[in-house]
């Protein structure tokens, strides 16, 4: 019983420490679409979409007027 119990909690800290790592990863991976959105003069917005991928669940809204002219 007592080893039941052991791997149990053994289990659910990894799960917890798994989540920490991919957290860490997902808030990388938005600040950097953030900084890249910021830099062409957007703004982040959210798609409504749920998917654990910053790219797919945030879109960049530009409001600039539209030019040829790179910057």
């Amino acid at each position: 019983m007592r080893t039941a119990l052991a791997l149990i909690a053994v289990l659910t800290l990894g799960a917890c420490a798994s989540g920490a790592v991919n957290d860490s990863q997902y808030r990388r991976e938005l600040n950097a679409l953030e900084q890249s959105c910021r830099e062409r003069g957007g703004v982040l917005t959210s798609t409504g979409a749920n998917t654990g991928h910053p790219g797919t669940e945030f879109a960049c809204i530009i409001n600039a007027p539209a030019t040829r002219i790179d910057r």
